[in-house]
This record gives structure tokens, C-alpha cells and sequence, in this order.
């Protein structure tokens, strides 16, 4: 059914691989459309009670497909560019957001830009002792961030701060510390792990586990998380019209991959 993701199904749990590991994961446009559509059936199925994302490969996710964006909309007009993040990026991630089942994920190596947006979407994070969470975006390509400012909702304003004015790394030790994800374990053991959590949280009753997460959830809407997010959303989209971008943009915006490894 799918050639971007894998799908699975272990018992309550549903498992979704993203598939792309000679890419690193990089999240094209029929990656997102496939995990959106997985979401969707995963909603629907009465036997799934928690869902948990996973990544093939060395690493989680390098974030978006810089290399299909430069090919593909490098030209887009404000209009296009405006209806294609919304759908595929903001509207997509407050889906996983609004989930109304547990979700879980497990990261490890490069967890990047739309890569860090995605993994903070999901309601508890299990990573590897050799993840890595940044944000190179501002520094790299000139644009305010990526399209779902969740950081500071997930790490403190200040260490979101950092983590953007600074294009800082933060270890898995480091985000656990911070309280931004749950869990650290050995390389060797995350897939086991973030299963065995899965697990545990598919056996409570479901629906009370979905009233309890829309509570949670609503409590972070209670305090502006829902506006500050569609908010940046629109500064967002300002900044690519910036100069500071559209020299990025000019120089190819794959090269920006070059430039936030080498940072």
C-alpha cells in the first residue's frame, strides 16, 4: 500500500517505519501524504490503541526533502507555497497533535528541523543515547524556523531560544534532562523499548486514555499554544520573502544541507 513508510500491526499497537533511510529519512511529499494517510486509518481501526512512529536507518529524520523543494516549488507563488505548508506541514502535524490515541515515537541520530517538528507532535519520546535534536533553519536558510514553533511548548522558552539563536545540538541526554523527551536508552535496545512502552499504554482502557490525552492537550490550549502555533505559522510564511532567503534559495536550498552539517 505504501512505498514510503512500512506499516505493522503488533498486537494494539500499530507501528509506522519511515522509509527512506538512504535519504535519512528527508520527509518528501508522499512520505508526509502517506503518514497522514496511515493516521488516518490508524484513527479508524478499533483494534489499534497506540500508535508509534519509527525511522529506518542511522537516523530519525533530517527533516524536510530540501532537495524535491528546491526541483518542485522553488518557484512557487505566495498563494502556492501558503496552501502547500498549510495542508502539508502545519495541518498535517497538528493531526498527529489531535490524535486521539496515545502516540509514541523513537528517535535516534539526526533529528532535524521538520524532523525535531514531527517527533514533538507525539505524546511521549523515546530516543537513543546518539540522537540528536536541532534546528539549524534560522542559521542555515534564513527563514523564521520551520512551520510548527513547538519548541518552546516542549523545552522552555529559553532553551528553545538557545536552541534557534544559538543552531545548538542538543544530546538525547541533554533533551531528557530539559524534560523534552522521556527516555534514554542504548542504541541496541530503542526499538525494544519504545515497543515495550507502546505496549504497556495499549493495555490501559482506551477510552480513557483518550479522555485523559484530550484534557492534557487541552490544558496546553488553555495556555495559547494553538494560536502562538498558527501565529508563527503566518510569520513564517513572511520570511521567505525575505532577502535573507531568497539568497538561500538562489544558491539552492539543498546546499543548506551541507552548510547545518558542517555548524
Amino acid at each position: 500500500m505504501f512505498e514510503h513508510i512500512e506499516v505493522e500491526q503488533i498486537g494494539a499497537v500499530r507501528r509506522i517505519w519511515l522509509n527512506r533511510a538512504a535519504a535519512r529519512n528527508a520527509q518528501s511529499k508522499e512520505l508526509l501524504d502517506e503518514l497522514d494517510k496511515a493516521f488516518t486509518e490508524a484513527e479508524a481501526d478499533a483494534g489499534t490503541n497506540v500508535v508509534l512512529l519509527a525511522g529506518r536507518g542511522a537516523h530519525f529524520s533530517a527533516g524536510h526533502d530540501l532537495k524535491q523543494a528546491q526541483s518542485e516549488r522553488s518557484s512557487f507563488t505566495v498563494e502556492e507555497r501558503w496552501d502547500y505548508e498549510s495542508k502539508r506541514y502545519f495541518n498535517y502535524c497538528m493531526r498527529i497533535w489531535d490524535f486521539p490515541k496515545p502516540t509514541v515515537v523513537q528517535v535516534q541520530g539526526a533529528c532535524v528541523a521538520a524532523g525535531f517538528m514531527l517527533a514533538n507532535m507525539f505524546d511521549l519520546i523515546v530516543a537513543s543515547e546518539d540522537a540528536f535534536f536541532s534546528d539549524p533553519v534560522t542559521h542555515t536558510m534564513g527563514a523564521a524556523s520551520v512551520e510548527v514553533l513547538i519548541h518552546p511548548w516542549v523545552m522552555s522558552l529559553r532553551n528553545a531560544k538557545e536552541m534557534l539563536f544559538t543552531n545548538k545540538r542538543f544530546t538525547a541526554q541533554d533533551a531528557k534532562d530539559i524534560g523534552m523527551i522521556n527516555r534514554v536508552v542504548p542504541v541496541d535496545q530503542l526499538e525494544a523499548e519504545a515497543l515495550a512502552l507502546a505496549q504497556s499504554i495499549a493495555k490501559a482502557p482506551p477510552f480513557a486514555i483518550q479522555l485523559v490525552k484530550r484534557s492534557l492537550n487541552r490544558s496546553a490550549d488553555a495556555s495559547g499554544m494553538r494560536q502562538a502555533l498558527s501565529a508563527h505559522f503566518d510569520t513564517h510564511q513572511l520570511s521567505h520573502m525575505s532577502n535573507e532567503y531568497r539568497n538561500t534559495n538562489s544558491k539552492g536550498l539543498s546546499a543548506a544541507i551541507d552548510r547545518g552539517a558542517k555548524q
